[in-house]
């Protein structure tokens, strides 16, 4: 069971610290173009329209949008196939080992939250106030990668948890406060195509292949719902089995398959797409002097190291949850920090909350400011802790505990 958990564990760090320098450099490389003299060059081949399918189901939009809409989903899809496996059988499958991640992660959405609101008030620029919520898994996996044995895994695996439960909590931000308008017919079309999904799976039909035109058909049916198409990303991830179906573990084939292109493809392009700000003419200046630029770095990088850090120590002080095996207290502060890392959501939900070109900049220099001041810090507070030698359950722990964790 130890070796069930644990590999894919492994081979998903792997993979992600791997995808997240991918990421840096395609986040840099989008820089360098929307700053460059061929910055309207890098406009113009995001803006292109693109048209698929035909006839009723004819949908034109723009190539960012079709990157953010479309390509996303399977980004999505093996978030879902994450969340899936560490409720059934991972860190988050036992109620006493995943309070404090879970408990964490709320801390860490709520008070940037709150945060940023108090600083921009409301208004336009408050409909942003999802933007700090989120944690980019790669970047922050990526950030502990450069630190090797510096950052114990218990501590890897605190931040993996709280990560993914953010997600949780930022999928539903998504589909509940980011969703302007619902066509009941096609949703309902959405929920029966899941359902058909759900009745495959009941008859024994255990090829993902099997599974792809119902796919489709339910991010088609969830795009034109008026709910964000990605969530049928992760609903289909969620329905996914994790565990063995006529011997074949589906989950782990499809994370095996999945994640790589994800991570090394998906993940980059988006970045490419959304991580271009032109910063010349005062931009950058300008940005320094707005609400919303300081909203987020505050909400990202304060709100973050508070929430997350503030309400682990009180959760072991209660007595209601224990860190990771080989973690060390001390190495709380700096996986907070990273969690302050919000590159991908954040530049997500920025596209879903703003429709104005200025508070789109200016959320983009935000996040781009926070996620390297939260990196830094990040690194600098688990290079100064001791790693790996910390006591992983709480005083009053019982043995019993002890044996099951």
């Amino acid at each position: 069971m130890a070796a069930a958990v644990t590999s894919p564990l492994r081979a998903f760090l792997h993979a992600e610290s791997a995808g997240g320098i991918v990421l840096v450099i395609a986040a840099a490389s989008a820089l360098v173009w929307a700053n460059s003299p061929a910055a309207d060059g890098y406009a113009q081949f995001w803006q292109q329209k693109v048209t698929l399918g035909g006839g009723q189901a004819r949908v034109t939009h723009d190539l960012r949008h079709w990157v953010n809409d479309g390509l996303m989903v399977l980004f999505f899809f093996v978030i879902g196939l994450e969340i899936k496996r560490e409720l059934v059988v991972g860190e988050l499958r036992d109620r006493r080992a995943a309070t404090l991640p879970a408990l964490a992660a709320v801390g860490g959405v709520v008070l940037p939250a709150l945060l940023y609101l108090a600083v921009v008030g409301e208004g336009e620029a408050g409909r942003g106030w999802g933007i700090p919520m989120a944690t980019d898994i790669a970047f922050a996996v990526g950030v502990l990668a450069l630190l090797g044995r510096r950052a114990s895994t218990g501590a890897k695996l605190f931040l993996l948890s709280v990560a993914i439960v953010d997600d949780i909590l930022a999928i539903g931000v998504i589909a509940v406060f980011y969703t302007d308008r619902i066509s009941l017919g096609w949703l309902a079309g959405a929920v029966a195509g899941l359902l058909v999904a759900v009745g495959m799976r009941r008859l024994g039909v255990n090829s993902p292949w099997a599974y792809v035109p119902v796919g489709v058909l339910v991010w088609f049916a969830t795009l034109e719902s008026g709910v964000h198409a990605t969530l049928a990303g992760v609903a289909l991830g969620l329905l996914t089995p994790a565990r063995p179906v006529a011997e074949r573990n589906v989950l782990d084939d499809l994370e095996r398959s999945l994640h790589p292109v994800s991570a090394f493809l998906v993940i980059p392009i988006f970045a490419l797409a959304n991580a271009g700000v032109d910063l010349r003419g005062g931009v950058l200046a300008n940005a320094f002097g707005q609400p919303v630029t300081w909203a987020i770095i505050i909400g990202l990088v304060v709100g973050k190291i508070i929430g997350i850090g503030g309400v682990t120590y009180l959760v072991r002080w209660l007595n209601w949850g224990a860190l990771p095996a080989g973690m060390h207290h001390r190495e709380v502060l700096g996986a907070a920090a990273l969690g302050g890392i919000g590159f991908t959501v954040s530049l997500f939900i920025t596209d879903l909350a703003f429709t104005d070109a200025a508070l789109i900049g200016q959320a983009k220099v935000g996040i781009l400011t926070a996620s390297a001041v939260a990196a830094l810090a990040g690194a600098v507070l688990l290079l100064t802790a001791p790693a790996g030698t910390g006591v992983t359950t709480t005083p009053s722990a019982s043995n019993e505990d002890r044996s099951e964790n």
